[in-house]
């Protein structure tokens, strides 16, 4: 799984052009690092309102954070770390997220966000070898 995890991320950094759209919390920790995050070099990252923008969920960073809690004493912390860290806003705020829509303006904002894309260009430079993951 590491392995594949790792092609995939390798796959994302030496594409020329790609998109994500949802929640990069959820299913794939890290997702958001790998696919969509500004240090990749996206063009722009749009989240909506319920999105989850972080590498970790609460319930792993809880076990981490706060290790000596009871389990019951934890559900808490859960739900607080949820309401604090796993929304799109702080991340909008440090310019990791460029904009949190309305998902009723998903097709508007990502055409307008498209076609101010359309006449761009990159100049990338050569690669002489990758260092990809190697079975």
């Amino acid at each position: 799984m590491i392995r594949h995890g790792a092609e995939l991320a390798f796959a994302y950094a030496e594409a020329n052009r790609s998109s994500h759209l949802r929640d990069s919390a959820q299913g794939v920790r890290g997702a958001y690092i790998v696919m969509d995050s500004k240090g990749m070099g996206n063009d722009a990252c749009l989240a909506w309102p319920g999105a989850e923008v972080a590498v970790m969920g609460a319930q792993g960073a809880v076990q981490i954070l706060h290790r000596r809690a009871s389990p019951e004493d934890r559900k808490p912390l859960q739900d607080a770390y949820e309401a604090t860290f796993l929304t799109p806003w702080p991340a909008a705020e440090r310019g990791f997220v460029d904009a949190v829509i309305d998902p009723s303006e998903t097709r508007r904002v990502v055409a307008m966000t498209l076609d101010a894309l359309l006449s761009k260009k990159e100049e990338l430079p050569g690669r002489k070898h990758d260092g990809g993951p190697s079975e």
